[in-house]
C-alpha cells in the first residue's frame, strides 16, 4: 500500500535502518492490527490491557458494562494516528473515552462500517469493521521504546525517550539510542546509562529491565525487524503498561512464523499485491488512469516517465519480471481490469530471457478467457521474437487491442486512447 507513513516511521527506516545495499526490492511488511499485537506482548510479559475486540455497537455496550469504568474505544485499523484522525460518519476521531455503556454504544454506531482517514490512510480513509476496547488507564508519564536493526552497524539498536505518544514525531532528536549484541542482550551498563537519563526509581528500573529483556526475546524468536511501544505509559499507582504497539516482522522468515504471518491484515491493494507476489509480479497501485504491464523495473519507470511526458498518467506499476508465464500474466491482466479507475492498458515488453511469442499467446489467451478487453490495450513488443509475436496478435482477431512496435508511438497512442485531448 502506498499510503502516506508517519514521520517516525520515516525517521526509523532511512536515519535508523539506512541500509547501503545496492538494489531495493519490493517490500511487503507484515501488519498487525493493536489486538493482535497485544496478544503477543502478552504472551511475552509485556504488560498490556486487558482489552476485548467488538464488532457490534452491542457488544461494545456490553463490554464497557462489564468494565465499570471509563473505557477506550480504538479503531483497528492498520495506520497511525487514528486518535487525530477523522471518521466519515461524525467527524471525529479513532480513539474515544466513553464514560457510559450508552456512550460506548452511540459512539460505536458512529465507528464501526464507516472510515477513518489518518496522515497514514489513503485520501478515502480506511474501512473499521473491529473496535478494541479497554478501561482506561491513569496516565502520569508517557515512553517511547523501541527495538530495531541498525544496518550499516550490523547490530540492533535501543531507541528510548520519556516524551512518546502522539507527539513523537516531533521530538525524534531527544531519542536515546543504545546499540547492542543480540547475544548479550541489553545489559546492566545500559540500563545505569536509561536510569540515569530517564529518573527512573530503583524498582522502576527492575520493571523496565523486565519489560526490555522480553522485548530483546520477541524481537529475537520472532524475526522481528522493528519493535515499536508507543506509548509505554507509567501510571499514576507506579505500574508500566503498554497501551499501543506497532510491529514489523522480516518477510523472509515467514516460513518458520506461519502463526504470526497467519494473523495479517491486508487492505484490498494489499491483497492485490500479495495475490501477484506469489505469481512473481510486483504490483504497486498509482492514482493515474493507464495501466502498465512491463518486464522490468527499468522500464517500468522508463514507461511511467515517457507517458507522463506526453500527457498520461499511470494507474500502476506492474512488472511481470523475466520468467512471465501465461498464468502470471493472466492475473496481471485480470487485476487491471477489476480496476475501475485505469481506462487502458498499455503492454510494454522487452523479450530477452522471455520470448515476445510467448507473450503474444498469453496476451491472447487472457483475452479469450476474459471474453475480450474491456479497455483498449496498446502493445509493443522488441526482443526476442518481437515481429512473430507482433504478427500473432494482429492476426488473433482481439477486440480493443492495438500493436505498435515503436515506444514512443505506443506511448503516444495510449495517450491518445485514455484520454479526451491526447497528443
Amino acid at each position: 500500500m502506498l499510503s502516506r507513513r508517519g514521520e517516525m516511521q520515516e525517521f526509523l527506516e532511512l536515519i535508523v535502518l539506512q541500509s547501503r545495499r545496492p538494489f531495493k526490492t519490493q517490500l511487503r511488511r507484515l501488519g498487525l492490527l493493536e489486538f493482535n499485537s497485544h496478544k503477543l506482548l502478552r504472551h511475552f510479559d509485556i504488560p498490556v490491557p486487558n482489552g476485548h475486540v467488538v464488532i457490534t455497537p452491542e457488544e461494545a455496550k456490553t463490554v464497557v458494562s462489564s468494565i465499570h469504568a471509563p473505557s477506550v474505544l480504538k479503531a483497528q485499523v492498520l495506520a497511525g494516528g487514528r486518535g487525530k484522525g477523522k471518521y466519515n460518519s461524525d467527524g471525529k476521531g479513532g480513539v474515544r473515552i466513553v464514560d457510559s455503556p450508552n456512550e460506548a454504544f452511540e459512539s460505536a454506531k458512529n465507528m464501526l462500517g464507516y472510515y477513518l482517514t489518518t496522515k497514514q490512510t489513503p485520501a478515502e480513509g480506511l474501512l473499521v469493521k473491529k473496535l478494541y476496547i479497554y478501561k482506561a488507564v491513569d496516565v502520569a508519564q508517557e515512553y517511547y521504546v523501541a527495538l530495531t536493526f541498525d544496518r550499516d552497524r550490523s547490530m540492533p539498536v535501543l531507541l528510548i525517550s520519556d516524551e512518546g505518544g502522539v507527539n513523537i514525531e516531533t521530538t525524534v532528536n531527544k531519542l536515546q539510542k543504545y546499540w547492542f549484541h543480540m547475544p548479550h542482550g541489553i545489559g546492566p551498563e545500559i540500563t545505569a546509562y536509561i536510569q540515569a537519563q530517564l529518573g527512573f526509581s530503583d524498582l522502576e528500573m527492575a520493571t523496565m529491565s523486565h519489560i526490555l529483556r522480553q522485548m530483546v526475546e520477541l524481537f529475537e524468536q520472532k524475526d522481528a525487524t522493528l519493535l515499536e511501544l508507543n506509548p509505554l505509559v507509567r501510571t499514576k499507582e507506579g505500574d508500566f503498561i503498554c497501551l499501543d504497539a506497532k510491529f514489523t516482522f522480516d518477510n523472509s522468515a515467514s516460513f518458520r512464523q506461519h502463526g504470526l504471518f497467519s494473523l495479517e491484515e491486508r487492505s484490498p491493494e494489499e491483497e492485490l499485491e500479495y495475490e501477484a507476489s506469489k505469481l512473481g509480479l510486483s504490483y504497486v497501485r498509482l492514482d493515474g488512469n493507464i495501466g502498465n504491464i512491463v518486464n522490468g523495473a527499468g522500464l517500468a519507470m522508463a514507461t511511467n516517465d515517457l507517458i507522463s511526458l506526453y500527457g498520461g498518467r499511470c494507474g500502476n506499476f506492474l512488472d511481470v519480471g523475466g520468467g512471465a508465464t501465461k498464468e502470471s500474466l493472466s492475473y496481471a491482466f485480470k487485476i487491471l481490469q477489476n480496476d475501475k479507475q485505469i481506462t487502458g492498458i498499455f503492454i510494454n515488453i522487452y523479450g530477452g530471457i522471455v520470448r515476445c511469442d510467448m507473450i503474444a499467446e498469453a496476451i491472447i489467451a487472457a483475452a479469450s478467457q476474459m471474453g475480450g478487453f474491456k479497455v483498449p490495450v496498446v502493445v509493443r513488443l522488441q526482443g526476442t521474437n518481437c515481429d512473430k509475436g507482433l504478427k500473432l496478435i494482429e492476426n488473433s482477431k482481439v477486440d480493443n487491442i492495438m500493436v505498435e512496435a515503436d515506444f514512443e508511438g505506443a506511448a503516444r497512442t495510449i495517450v491518445r486512447l485514455t484520454s479526451e485531448e491526447g497528443p
